[in-house]
């Protein structure tokens, strides 16, 4: 693989830097470095913006109104986007929910639901995990029963670490069709209005001090048979395609590079007169060895993208790459915090015994602890590490 940019791609990522200087605002920044939280209507701004460039849905063919880019295009924006703390593009409609209704949804749910996703009409959110349902996630339990008019699903049960599904107006499950069949032959995929009586969202305190994910339960919720994507008891081959999907973007090439370049930066740092810690020999050979890693999966990750470019779902690539992409950036978050050492304390305030003075923070490394303890997730979610690497070995070695 040619790893030099083409005068063309040149091109692109001068113009993805011009966009990028003029839309992203300074607050904007500053909000995305963790100065701040992103409120749902900052999200819904860039998700605006890009929309009205036509650079929302990258991975999408242009005859559903995507930008259909190739793997380097796509590369260059999300590296570009995080060098300059871009807010990031909620995934649940464009990136998960969108590949499946392209790939197994009728044509009425395509004409429908993918305008309403680019639009930002719709926010979507995921309902797959569920409590003793998460990496297992074949054992869930969340039911759906036809009334008697088959006109409308019947869906009890409940659904957790729905991430922002406290903004949610629509919510794609995972839910039990046939208790009679093997697990993984009895589940279908739903679509379901988070506004339908029955449904009640409950959030969940994260250690960062976040309500990023929540609980959802349902309790006789009606469901329209229309809302079935695919065919009753096959959601199971859905789903599959569609972690194929979240695992590669789990992987966070970009936000990785972003991180790398603070660790740099906070590295170089003196600390209190003392010498900066990159001169450390043993941290130093830590960031090193984390950059040789990224380098690596970056190109890796231009080769996967490119086979889903292809209209092909990436099959254990996207398993290896979601445990080495979380694996380097929890490694970066943790030299990150090192780098930071005080500055890093996640309630400074209470640090500064009988002083309501907060400790100075010249170094802007405030967030740095708050991101630590928010991507320990990393390796869980999406299906966890371990049952990733039993996918790779099963795949590549044979049962």
């Amino acid at each position: 693989m040619d790893l030099s940019y083409s005068d063309e791609e040149i091109a692109f990522r001068d113009e993805v830097r011009a966009f990028l200087a003029e839309k992203v605002t300074p607050e904007m920044k500053d909000k995305v470095r963790g100065k701040a939280e992103l409120t749902k209507a900052d999200m819904e701004n860039w998700h605006s913006l890009l929309n009205e460039k036509g650079w929302l849905a990258p991975n999408w063919p242009k005859k559903f109104g995507g930008a259909e880019w190739n793997a380097v295009q796509k590369h260059i924006f999300e590296e570009e986007a995080a060098m300059v703390s871009a807010p990031r593009i909620v995934p649940f409609g464009l990136g998960m929910l969108a590949p499946v209704l392209q790939k197994f949804g009728s044509q009425e749910q395509n004409d429908y639901w993918l305008p309403r996703i680019l639009s930002g009409e719709d926010w979507w959110c995921q309902g797959y995990s569920e409590p003793g349902a998460g990496s297992d996630l074949a054992s869930l339990k969340t039911t759906a029963v036809k009334n008697e008019a088959g006109t409308h699903y019947i869906v009890n049960g409940q659904k957790t670490w729905t991430t922002l599904g406290q903004h949610a107006n629509m919510i794609f499950c995972l839910v039990r069709t046939d208790k009679d069949v093997k697990q993984q032959e009895g589940i279908s995929f739903l679509l379901i209005d988070m506004d339908t009586p029955g449904i009640e969202v409950r959030p969940i305190i994260l250690l960062d001090g976040t309500p990023e994910v929540n609980e959802v339960w349902f309790t006789d919720v009606e469901v329209p048979v229309e809302n079935l994507v695919g065919k009753e008891n096959e959601g199971w081959t859905y789903a599959k395609y569609l972690l194929t999907h979240e695992r590669t973007n789990i992987a966070g090439v970009g936000f990785s590079q972003a991180g790398l370049s603070a660790v740099k930066r906070l590295a170089k740092s003196e600390m209190a007169g003392g010498k900066p810690l990159i001169e450390n020999p043993h941290f130093a050979a830590r960031v090193a060895q984390v950059e040789i890693d990224l380098m690596a999966m970056s190109t890796t990750n231009m080769r996967i993208v490119s086979k889903a470019a292809a209209g092909t779902a990436p099959g254990v690539e996207s398993s290896m790459l979601k445990v080495k992409g979380t694996i380097i950036r929890q490694e970066i978050n943790d030299l990150a915090r090192r780098a930071a050492g005080a500055y890093a304390m996640p309630f400074s305030s209470e640090a500064v015994e009988g002083s309501n003075a907060m400790i100075p923070d010249p170094l802007g490394a405030g967030p740095v602890a708050a991101k630590y303890f928010n991507n320990r997730k990393l390796s869980i979610f999406g299906g966890s590490n371990e049952i990733q690497r039993g996918i790779i070995a099963k795949v590549t070695m044979g049962s």
